[in-house]
């Protein structure tokens, strides 16, 4: 079977994630969360007490970051792993969720982790969900998916 980079991309609360997870267990491919990738960076950002304003303190910061990712089989998910440390909770916790925002913003970041998630994708067998996945990140992806969901299905599912 041909190497596929599968991209999801569409609106929060729609499915993305769910979807993907699915999809990469039934091909048996490699699951990529970008949302958890933030999640990671704001983390890290966050033990550190990195200094959002100081454009030098971020870039290197960001030098001493490395995310990923393994299916544990025995809980039946995929974990997220920061600089080799399971973090998969703990980024779901409020106060990462409460800062992925504003540091998701920051251009360095964004180019940090569109470059670590290209080169995750440089051997195919992936599917990848997130923001602007099919059009940034993935551009030129085998499938692209865009997942949308009636508004109340939305909210319900956040």
């Amino acid at each position: 079977m041909k190497k596929l980079i599968i991209a999801l991309d569409g609106h929060s609360g729609c499915g993305k994630s769910s979807t993907a997870k699915a999809v990469a267990a039934q091909l048996n491919y490699a699951y990529l969360d970008t949302g958890a990738m933030y999640r990671s960076v704001t983390l890290y950002f966050l033990e550190n007490k990195i200094n959002l304003n100081e454009e030098e303190a971020v870039k290197k910061a960001l030098q001493n970051i490395k995310i990923s990712f393994a299916y544990n089989a025995e809980k039946e998910r995929h974990e997220t792993f920061l600089n080799g440390k399971l973090v998969e909770d703990e980024i779901r916790k409020l106060y990462v969720a409460n800062k992925v925002s504003p540091i998701s913003a920051i251009s360095a970041v964004r180019q940090f982790l569109v470059a670590q998630q290209q080169e995750m994708g440089t051997q195919k067998n992936i599917v990848a969900e997130g923001r602007d996945i099919g059009t940034v990140v993935f551009p030129k992806a085998e499938l692209k998916v865009f997942m949308t969901a009636q508004v109340k299905e939305r909210a319900i599912r956040r």
